[in-house]
C-alpha cells in the first residue's frame, strides 16, 4: 500500500521501500513508473518476437528481488582462450549464451571450441536514473590506472559508447553490468531486450542468430525486425521500462549512518571501491527528483582486477581478469552473493564472510581481505552489523521485512531503555536519530506498518487509542497479536481472531478440551460450557 505521504513532525521522512519509486516525482512520472513496472513483469509471447534465442521471457523473472534489484539466475558467457587472448566466438553465437529457444530446432549450445565458460548471476545497480545521473568526471576522478598511490588498488573507467549516441558522441564513463560495460538505462533495456529475449528494438534492430547460424535464424524467426514497436501512446518497450528503472528508489540504509561498522569498513581498506556517497548532476535536463541528490551506493563504478575472482571474459575495454565494483545498498536481501554465485545460503554473515574472503588472496580486493581476516570477533560482528543495515527498512527490528506486532513489541521495549546509539537494535526504530525511541518515532512506526498493509485502526477498549499506541505505551502484549492482553475480546468465542466463529474455532476449542488454553467461561478449563458459548456466538462477529 503506498501513502500519499511518509513525512513526520520536523521534516523526517520514510525511506522507500526496496523496489518503490523515487520520492519527488511528478504524477505522471509516477504513472510512467508503474506502467512500465508493468511491462517489465509482462512475458513477452513468441507472436510478438520473442527468440528465436532467449534467456527469459520477461525482465523479473531474472530482476526478482525486489522487481528491477537483484537475482538468483545465472547466465552463461563463452569464448576461446587463444594465448592470453580472450574471443567471444561471435561467428558461433558467443559470447552470451541463450539457454533456451521457441523450440528444440534453435536451440544453442557451448559451442565444442570454447574453451572458457563463466556463470555470471543477475546484477543490478537499482535506482538506476541515480546511478545514469552521476557525472562521469565524478567517477573518474578515483580512478588510478596505474596505482600512483601505491595503495594496491588502481582502479579505471571503463568509456563505452551509448547505444543511442552517434559514433561523434563523447564516449561515457560505464556504470552498469558486472563489466561496466553499459553508460545509461536506455542502452541497458535495450541490450538486455534483445539479448536476453531475443526482442529487437530501434537500437539492436538484428537477431541473434542461434549459434551464429544464418540458416537457423532464418527458419526460426518469423516476425520482423524491429519487434519493439511504438505504442499507441508512441512509446516503445524499452522506453516504458527503462522509466521504470529510472525512476527506482535508493533502497534504504538502516541507520543511515554512525555505525562502528562503517568505520571497520574504511579502515581495512573497503571504501577504496566501495566509495559510499555521490552527489547526481544538478542538471536542468534532469528530473527534479533525479537533480542534486545524494545516493549512498558503496560502488566507484571503475574496472578493478579481480585476482582469482576473475571470469576469464573480456567485455568491451574490460579485460579477463576485470570487474566492475558492485554497488552494496540492499545487500542484507543479496542471496547469491558475488558474479559467480559462489557466496548463497546459509546465514548472511556467512555468505559476506565468503565474499569477502573471495576478495584475496590476489587482485585489488586482496588487501581488505588480509585485513579482514585480521579482524577480531567484535570488529568482524560489526562490520557485518553494518553490512546488513544496507537494505534494512526503518522500524523492522526483527530483520524479517515485514514492520508487524512482533516489531511493536521491540520499539514498546525501546522505548523503556532510553538511549540509543547507532549500533544499538532500537536505532532501527529511531527515525529522526536523536538517540531515543519516542512519540514520534512511533508516528513513523504506524506510517510504515500502513505501507506495509497492517491495520492499525484496532481500539479494542473503544478509548480512542489504537491498540499499537496503547502496546508501545506499555500495554502488555505477550501473544504479539497487537492486540492489549488487558483488552477483553469483543467475541472471545472468536479463538482465531479472525472475527468470524466458526469450524475453526470449533476445532480449536476441541484440540484444547480439558485445559485452559480454550476457557471461555472463566473457571480454567476447557469443557462443555464453553463448547455451549461457542455454538450460542456462532458466525460473524459483531
Amino acid at each position: 500500500m503506498m501513502l500519499a505521504s511518509t513525512a513526520l513532525a520536523g521534516g523526517v521522512e520514510l525511506q522507500p521501500k526496496a523496489g518503490d519509486p523515487l520520492v519527488g516525482l511528478s504524477k505522471q512520472e509516477v504513472a510512467l513508473f508503474w506502467a512500465g513496472r508493468l511491462d517489465y513483469a509482462t512475458p513477452f509471447a513468441v507472436e510478438s518476437g520473442l527468440g528465436p534465442v532467449m534467456n527469459k521471457s520477461n525482465c523479473q523473472s531474472c530482476h526478482s528481488n525486489p522487481v528491477g534489484g537483484w537475482g538468483s539466475i545465472a547466465v552463461t558467457r563463452f569464448g576461446i582462450d587463444n594465448k592470453g587472448e580472450f574471443s567471444p566466438l561471435e561467428e558461433l553465437g558467443g559470447s552470451l549464451l541463450q539457454s533456451l529457444s521457441i523450440s528444440d530446432s534453435c536451440r544453442e549450445i557451448i559451442p565444442l571450441e570454447a574453451t572458457v565458460t563463466a556463470a555470471r548471476m543477475t546484477n543490478s545497480s537499482m535506482a538506476y536514473g541515480m546511478i545514469e545521473a552521476i557525472p562521469d568526471a565524478s567517477i573518474a576522478v578515483n580512478a588510478d590506472p596505474t596505482d600512483a598511490n601505491g595503495d594496491g588498488v588502481s582502479g579505471r573507467v571503463h568509456w563505452v559508447l551509448p547505444l543511442e549516441s552517434s559514433p561523434a558522441t563523447p564516449l561515457r564513463a560505464g556504470r552498469f553490468g558486472w563489466k561496466a560495460q553499459i553508460a545509461t538505462v536506455l542502452s541497458f533495456s535495450a541490450d538486455a531486450t534483445r539479448n536476453e529475449m531475443g526482442i529487437t528494438n530501434a537500437l539492436i534492430p538484428t537477431e541473434s542468430a542461434p549459434n551464429g547460424s544464418a540458416a537457423l535464424l532464418a527458419a526460426c524467426d518469423a516476425v520482423a525486425d524491429p519487434e519493439d514497436v511504438p505504442d499507441a501512446s508512441g512509446m516503445t518497450f524499452i522506453e516504458r521500462v527503462t522509466r521504470f528503472q529510472r525512476y527506482l528508489a535508493q533502497p534504504p540504509q538502516t541507520p543511515s549512518s554512525g555505525m562502528s561498522g562503517e568505520v571497520v569498513f574504511n579502515a581495512i581498506g573497503c571504501n577504496k571501491c566501495h566509495v559510499a556517497q555521490w552527489t547526481t548532476a544538478n542538471l536542468l535536463s534532469l528530473e527534479p527528483a533525479l537533480r542534486n541528490k545524494t545516493i549512498r551506493p558503496y560502488s566507484d563504478f571503475l574496472l578493478h582486477d579481480m585476482g582469482l575472482l576473475a571470469d576469464g571474459v573480456q567485455d568491451g575495454d574490460a579485460n579477463e581478469q576485470e570487474f566492475r565494483t558492485p554497488t552494496l545498498w540492499n545487500l542484507r536481501t543479496r542471496d547469491p552473493m558475488l558474479h559467480n554465485g559462489l557466496a548463497s545460503g546459509g546465514e548472511f554473515a556467512d555468505r559476506v564472510t565468503t565474499a569477502i574472503n573471495a576478495h584475496g588472496p590476489f587482485g585489488e580486493g586482496a588487501g581488505a581481505a588480509a585485513a579482514f581476516a585480521e579482524l577480531s570477533v567484535t570488529q568482524r560482528n560489526q562490520l557485518i552489523a553494518f553490512l546488513d543495515s544496507l537494505g534494512r527498512e526503518e522500524y523492522d527490528l526483527d530483520g524479517n521485512r515485514l514492520i508487524d506486532a512482533v516489531d511493536l513489541s521491540a520499539m514498546a521495549a525501546c522505548r523503556l531503555t532510553g538511549a540509543s546509539s547507532p549500533d544499538s537494535n532500537c536505532a532501527i526504530g529511531d527515525i529522526n536519530r536523536d538517540g531515543v525511541v519516542n512519540t514520534i518515532d512511533m508516528n513513523g512506526f504506524l506510517l510504515a506498518a500502513v505501507r506495509d498493509g497492517v491495520d492499525i485502526t484496532g481500539d479494542c477498549d473503544g478509548d480512542g487509542i489504537v491498540d499499537f499506541v496503547e502496546i508501545f505505551n506499555g500495554a502488555p502484549d505477550a501473544d504479539l497479536n497487537g492486540i492489549p492482553d488487558n483488552c477483553a475480546p469483543a467475541c472471545p468465542a472468536d479463538l482465531n481472531g479472525d472475527q468470524v466463529v466458526n469450524a475453526a474455532d470449533l476445532a480449536t476449542l476441541m484440540n484444547n478440551w480439558g485445559t485452559p488454553a480454550a476457557d471461555l467461561n472463566g473457571d480454567a478449563t476447557t469443557s462443555a460450557a464453553d463448547l455451549s458459548i461457542l455454538l450460542s456466538s456462532w458466525g460473524n462477529c459483531g
